[in-house]
């Protein structure tokens, strides 16, 4: 058959009629397989809708961009897939539109070059949220449980102010050094307004280094300077920022990238500056819904929040039950797995993430995965009394001695930070509740599956990028992107070598007993990790944690140095970390045609700025809030996931992996995770390619394991809500309501996390901080008077007896 090829405007549309692909003049052969089994890597795409076509050809000219109705149910028939021979190509097809709703519901498909952007109100407002955010998010991370503020709050607040500087400040021109510039060159633009949110996105997460001082602060008791938490912070929060650059060609320009975290920003922005003080006929406008949304967000949490906590944690069996331990076992949400399904409050439904954001079928693994891990299989362990954790709380962020104690540190740990073989040996062998367990084999497997996968269903795509340029690109959004000037590859070089010279000065220069050779190690495996777990979060909105296997590498290189395997740690998963946030940000600008070289200064800057931040407020806190890190603190500043690294950190980095997983040890079992997690993305990759308009294709192993990476401190009522919340949005609105869907889900994303994050601040500053207000009645008792929250384990131990293995040093 003799390909043809039409010209078409950008409005033309030729709608296909039948309910497949049209058939070649080859019999049997379908005109799309070759698109079909390309694509079948991306559960994204719907493969099983019918498409019509909306493309045009240039042949040695430029053409115009058209736009599309973002609401409409248009699907193109030409699909942005990559070729770097298409450079050389005379008719080159472009897309006039991406082929995801998703996409076209949140991006707008044309441009203006002329915006301002490298603004003086710009760097004020975007200076002042990195500040902000930093503060607030550094405040709240020791707290559970704790919404972040997000990079949606930056967003919305900085409008009016935007629009307020546009009014206030002065529109006088100046000239220095020949070049003109105003404090106000007219009106505060979208992408002033991008840039703005991306500085407050960097910061979002704070800086995980953090983690290693208030370990070395408060579990073991020493004293670090202000230079050796300056230096270490910043080397290792900046240097992944290059590998984000790097990537690009993989997960920024393909269009198949979507990015549904990007997606949601995308939404808002074109919402707001569409619609700012205007209405909307026919329904409700996007401003007005997100408005209300926010409100009502913000008024509700006031009563799991404050007014009636049971409503949060909702172990609503243990209620009935609350001396009964099997029930506050299975229901409990303190030291329990949370079969409770639900809450009523959206910091616990949203704690792993907004249900809103991610695809369902990605929701629909983990979940099930959880059910499977948690629900089934670790009650078995626990119930029969596997590594006697029926003596321990099923779930919890700690280990413990043999006398069902929890575990301290500081009887096996040196001053100096070095695990005491002779102490160890006169103290207890560190024993792991069952949820831990199971979760410490999940992440092994996870960490072998993500290489599987990326193997099986990306290599051919990784292969062909490496030749590929934004050229190549043939969706709009691309196509756009070419008007403006590239960041060079050797900015991202200079900004490596520059961390990691500081990083090596750090740990050479300091007591961290980590040699700059395996410093070395660390930032290599990082740059290895970071494409695979780019696209996986590009496609799916979740991640795989990468932590447990830099703690186990560094256990076995470097034995008994807690300090070092922390830092080591810190230095792979955080580069990793910081590249994947690089190259998602650099998606959000290529959404909204931010010109790249901006994009990478206000990342920088943000990033910058922010490690100074979160050094001061956490050395503050730790001054300042009694009982931090204690788990009788008042207000919850428990420090959730600074006690998981710092168990982590006594587990591989002082006691060792050879104690604890190697064969023979107590835990050696959970070695058969790995080879699970290699074996099992195989069988479904082919299933996939032998029935490819099947649910296997949506099968996806990494996010299988990978999704349940917050346990503990995260329970089944974090689990549970928010699949239930995705399914009800993502499976049946998106459905059944599609339009509905596509005009507000994002947007109702964004109003419940920043309407909680708000109310959140305002009872922290108004009332529990300042004052010793306390609402005692039944709805916030009630949840604390169970076996659950007293963390009461199944079996109990007599006074003289030990578990655990007899011999262990």
């Amino acid at each position: 058959m003799e390909d043809t090829t039409y010209a078409y405007t950008t409005s033309s549309a030729e709608h296909i009629g039948t309910p497949t692909y049209r058939p070649r003049h080859v019999p049997d052969v379908p005109e799309d397989v070759d698109f079909l089994m390309e694509h079948l890597n991306d559960p994204n795409l719907d493969l099983k809708k019918p498409r019509s076509v909306s493309s045009f050809v240039l042949k040695g000219k430029e053409a115009g961009f058209g736009s599309e109705d973002a609401e409409s149910h248009y699907e193109s028939d030409r699909y942005s897939t990559s070729r770097a021979e298409s450079r050389n190509s005379t008719a080159i097809e472009f897309d006039d539109e991406s082929p995801y709703p998703e996409v076209r519901a949140a991006v707008a498909s044309i441009d203006d070059p002329s915006i301002p952007v490298n603004t003086f109100r710009m760097w004020f407002l975007g200076l002042f949220f990195t500040v902000a955010v930093s503060f607030t998010n550094q405040l709240f991370s020791l707290r559970y449980p704790t919404v972040f503020v997000t990079g949606v709050v930056a967003q919305l607040i900085s409008l009016p102010m935007g629009k307020f500087l546009e009014y206030a400040l002065p529109k006088t021109r100046f000239n220095t050094f020949g070049y003109v510039w105003s404090f106000n060159p007219g009106p505060f633009s979208i992408k002033e307004h991008v840039c703005i949110t991306v500085m407050a996105n960097v910061v979002v997460a704070g800086a995980y280094a953090t983690d290693i001082i208030i370990t070395q602060k408060v579990f073991y008791g020493q004293q670090v300077s202000y230079a050796y938490q300056i230096l270490l912070v910043l080397s290792t929060q900046i240097i992944g920022f290059s590998f984000g650059g790097f990537m690009r060609q993989f997960v920024v320009w393909p269009s198949s990238m979507i990015w549904p975290g990007a997606l949601v920003n995308s939404a808002l922005f074109n919402t707001l500056h569409r619609n700012f003080g205007q209405s909307e006929r026919g329904h409700i406008s996007r401003e007005r819904f997100f408005l209300i949304a926010l409100a009502c967000s913000f008024v509700w949490y006031w009563v799991p929040g404050l007014l009636f906590t049971a409503l949060s944690v909702f172990n609503w069996v243990c209620w009935i039950a609350p001396n009964n331990v099997a029930v506050n076992v299975l229901f409990g949400t303190s030291s329990g797995l949370g079969m409770g399904i639900f809450t009523f409050d959206w910091s616990m439904i949203s704690y792993i993430g907004s249900p809103l954001v991610t695809p369902w079928w990605s929701q629909a693994n983990t979940v099930i995965a959880f059910i499977v891990m948690f629900w089934i299989i670790t009650p078995i362990l626990y119930f029969t009394n596997a590594w006697d954790s029926g003596f321990l709380p099923i779930s919890s962020t700690h280990i413990f001695d043999n006398t069902a104690n929890r575990y301290d540190p500081r009887a096996i740990v040196t001053s100096e930070g070095l695990f005491d073989e002779a102490a160890y040996a006169a103290y207890s062998p560190a024993l792991l509740p069952a949820a831990l367990a199971v979760a410490i084999g999940v992440l092994f497997a996870a960490f072998v599956s993500i290489f599987v996968h990326t193997f099986l269903w990306f290599r051919r795509d990784i292969a062909r990028r490496f030749r590929s340029s934004l050229k190549d690109e043939r969706d709009v959004h691309s196509r756009l992107m070419l008007q403006y000037p590239e960041v060079p590859h050797w900015w991202f070089a200079i900004l490596f070598v520059v961390c990691f010279v500081v990083l090596l000065v750090t740990v050479s220069v300091f007591p961290t007993q980590l040699p700059a050779w395996a410093a070395f190690v660390g930032v290599l495996l990082s740059a290895l990790l970071a494409l695979p777990v780019a696209m996986l979060q590009a496609i799916t909105n979740q991640t795989v944690p990468t932590q447990i296997m830099y703690e186990i590498i560094a256990g076995y290189m470097l034995p008994g140095r807690p300090v070092a395997n922390m830092i080591f740690k810190v230095i792979g998963f955080i580069g990793t970390s910081q590249g994947v946030t690089f190259a998602g940000d650099m998606k959000l600008g290529h959404y909204m045609k931010v010109p790249p070289r901006m994009m990478f200064k206000v990342q920088l800057v943000a990033a910058f700025v922010s490690c100074f931040v979160v050094i001061f407020v956490q050395d503050w806190m730790l001054n300042n809030i009694e009982d931090v890190c204690t788990s009788t603190q008042a207000d919850g500043f428990v420090c959730p996931s600074s006690n998981t690294f710092a168990t982590a950190s006594l587990i591989f980095g002082g006691i060792g992996p050879k104690r604890l997983f190697s064969p023979g040890a107590p835990y050696s079992s959970l070695l058969w995770f790995f080879g699970i997690g290699g074996l099992l993305p195989i069988p479904f990759y082919f299933l996939a390619r032998r029935y490819p308009l099947s649910f296997w294709r949506y099968i996806n192993i990494p996010v299988w394991f990978g999704g349940l990476g917050a346990m503990p401190p995260a329970n089944g009522i974090n689990y549970a809500s928010w699949a239930l919340v995705g399914f009800i949005f993502n499976f049946l609105v998106r459905r059944y309501r599609f339009r509905w869907w596509m005009r507000y889900n994002y947007i109702l994303s964004a109003a419940l996390d920043a309407g909680v994050v708000i109310a959140m601040i305002v009872i922290f500053f108004a009332i529990t901080y300042p004052t010793t207000i306390e609402i005692l009645w039944w709805g916030n008792d009630v949840w604390i008077n169970t076996a659950d929250t007293m963390g009461i384990p199944f079996k109990t131990i007599g006074e003289t007896e030990t578990i655990g293995p007899k011999i262990w040093s």
